[in-house]
């Protein structure tokens, strides 16, 4: 009963230290940031800012008028796809 009642505390000792030792080597997350922002490993801010670069593009290209570049580009004499489709589909309307 003796040798029981020994290893139990022993192992509530163990497993107390453990749980504890962690706590006792708390870990400074904003060092480790700059330490690996030191490290050139990948710099979320900067990132965080090429994206919101590339949603100032996303808000430019909303502003495009594509309506108007299509009537500018078919008043080239370029491919009038609408034609083409009317042409393709009389066409398939003959053959039926």
């Amino acid at each position: 009963m003796k040798r029981f009642a020994l290893a139990l505390t022993a192992l509530t000792l163990s497993a107390s230290a453990i749980a504890v030792a962690p706590v006792a080597q708390a870990v400074s997350f904003d060092e480790l940031r700059r330490e690996n922002l030191d490290k050139d490993a990948v710099n979320f801010d900067e990132l965080r800012r090429e994206n919101l670069d590339k949603d100032a593009v996303y808000e430019v290209l909303a502003k495009v008028d594509f309506d108007e570049l299509r009537r500018e580009n078919l008043d080239k004499d370029a491919v009038n796809f609408d034609e083409l489709r009317r042409e393709n589909l009389d066409k398939d309307a003959v053959a039926a």
